[in-house]
């Protein structure tokens, strides 16, 4: 207030105070910034560097995601010889270059949060088997709230009770029970190709794309039933999505960054919302249909409802099953899980019997053995040797996730060395399954001969095969996935022989998995 041409003195403490306030405030602000993002990498680094660990300095912010993009860019320009499986300098060129420097056990940074590669498979069994504690997945909360907010991204109470409402939806007898869906799923892929044959009884196509569209039928079938249709809308939109999500990866550091209304950040919530209602419509009517005495089926939706049905009724309360919201996000999960690394595994199998054809011949030798070019039933799936052993080098060799992550949310010792909390800890599948101290001399060659007598006598370490994880948390769709490859390979193998074409060029890369980057063209001939 004005006063004769002055300023009242009343109103001056009050404004003075605001501006105060206000300065404290963003000082505050940009304290608790500088703590983030420069003093407390700064002494987590010092405590790890204090042990003997040695890798890449912390540059402020953005810490090695720049220097990471650049050898991508280089590496991924180049495409590697035929028959080369060799990968890991391609596929993942500055992890690689970081272990070869800095050691065995090296620090990088993710941001302004320090990473710790450890290639030592026994510490990483002890690890994602929980044995030490404290240690949880990494949380990005902005990322995992558009894409699932599911079982995988659970710890303590909240992921065993999502784990036993699910497992019954995963065990073996339910899954003979999908075979039929997907021999369909097989049957209408088969089908496709021999309508497009040629005069000379041969097809070229990107079986890549082929895979992903069959296990996205599969996923639709024996998720929802006789609802796929709607369930394929809801593969494409989660494809886009995981486009979308990776466009974003190296700048989710910048604090704030997924909530900024950019063209990109807007269209992935859009997505999130056509999902969400799509998988609640379904819900919502296969509830209704239950409650009114119909008997659940035997897809996974209504497995996973009837679980948690019984869950709910074994313990009184209806807090104690999952909610619609939590069931939603369940059934994003069998969307990515289900679909994704299935169709990376055969891929990869149908790329790698290309180049070994004398092993392609072996499948299909034991497969017409077994089933002639009848329908492929259970039992005969799982006699399968050599084709077991095809898929389990396969996964060897390109195993659809490259590495697995775990954060200390305590400090904790790990191979005789004391993590404070913060620390993200990495476990690099593809280097594990790539070590000639554990394979051998042989390590980068195809032999699926190694796998003869099983898993646990391929290699000198017993727990060096990690391609579905290990411990309490390993991937509850392992049976499933294996399972589905079989049939999709004994049939298209009954059917067809195949090579690479001459445009194919061999270049693994990741995306959130291992995809072929430029497709896996193939000339199919009927037989």
């Amino acid at each position: 207030m004005v006063l004769g041409g002055l300023m009242c003195p009343a109103t001056v403490p009050w404004s003075l105070l605001a501006y105060a306030f206000l300065g404290l405030v963003l000082m505050w602000q940009v304290g608790r910034l500088l703590h983030r993002l420069w003093w407390l990498p700064r002494r987590l680094e010092l405590a790890l560097r204090a042990q003997g660990l040695r890798g890449t300095p912390y540059r402020f912010l953005t810490g090695d995601l720049r220097e990471h993009g650049r050898l991508n860019k280089e590496a991924w320009a180049r495409p590697l010889p035929l028959r080369c499986h060799d990968i890991v300098p391609r596929v993942v060129p500055f992890l690689h270059n970081a272990v070869r420097e800095h050691g065995n056990a090296c620090i990088t940074w993710f941001g302004p949060t320090p990473k710790v590669t450890i290639t030592d498979p026994d510490l990483a069994k002890d690890v994602m088997s929980n044995k030490f504690g404290h240690f949880e997945k990494p949380k990005f909360p902005a990322l995992t709230k558009l894409f699932s907010d599911s079982l995988a991204n659970h710890e303590g109470e909240k992921w065993v009770k999502h784990r036993r409402i699910l497992n019954p939806a995963f065990h073996l007898e339910k899954l003979k029970r999908m075979l039929p869906a997907f021999f369909a799923c097989c049957e209408e892929l088969i089908s496709r190709w021999m309508e497009s044959l040629g005069s000379d009884d041969s097809y070229e196509v990107d079986v890549w794309p082929e895979m992903q569209i069959l296990t996205g039928d599969v996923i639709s079938r024996t998720a929802f039933g006789s609802s796929y249709l709607e369930g394929r809308r809801i593969f494409q939109l989660q494809a886009e999505q995981t486009e979308r999500l990776m466009k974003c990866i190296q700048k989710i550091v910048i604090p704030g960054y997924m909530s900024l209304p950019t063209k990109n950040n807007r269209k992935m919530h859009q997505i999130k919302k056509e999902i969400d209602s799509i998988l609640r419509g379904l819900i919502d009517k296969r509830m209704q249909a239950m409650k009114e005495g119909e008997s659940s089926k035997d897809d996974l939706l209504g497995l996973l409802l009837e679980s948690n049905m019984r869950h709910m009724e074994e313990n009184g309360q209806s807090t104690q099953g999952l909610t619609i919201e939590e069931v939603i996000e369940e059934c994003k999960l069998f969307y990515f899980a289900g679909m994704e690394t299935t169709s990376v595994l055969l891929t990869w199998t149908m790329l790698l019997l290309s180049m070994h054809p004398e092993w392609q011949d072996r499948a299909r030798e034991e497969i017409l053995g077994l089933f002639g070019k009848n329908k492929p039933e259970y039992k005969g799936l799982s006699r399968l040797k050599i084709v077991t052993m095809i898929l389990y080098e396969v996964l060897r060799l390109y195993p659809p996730v490259i590495t697995f992550v775990r954060q200390t949310y305590k400090q904790m010792e790990i191979g005789g060395v004391t993590y404070p909390a913060g620390v993200i800890i990495e476990f690099p599948v593809l280097f594990i399954h790539n070590d000639p101290n554990i394979w051998g001399s042989d390590v980068h060659e195809f032999k699926p001969e190694r796998f003869a007598e099983g898993i646990s006598r391929a290699s000198n370490d017993r727990g060096a095969f990690l391609p579905f994880g290990w411990g309490p948390r390993v991937c509850i769709g392992q049976n499933f996935a294996l399972l589905e490859a079989k049939m999709a390979l004994c049939m298209i193998l009954q059917r067809f022989e195949f090579g690479l074409a001459s445009s194919y060029t061999h270049a693994p890369h990741t995306v959130m998995t291992l995809h072929p980057m430029h497709g896996a063209q193939m000339k199919l001939r009927a037989i």
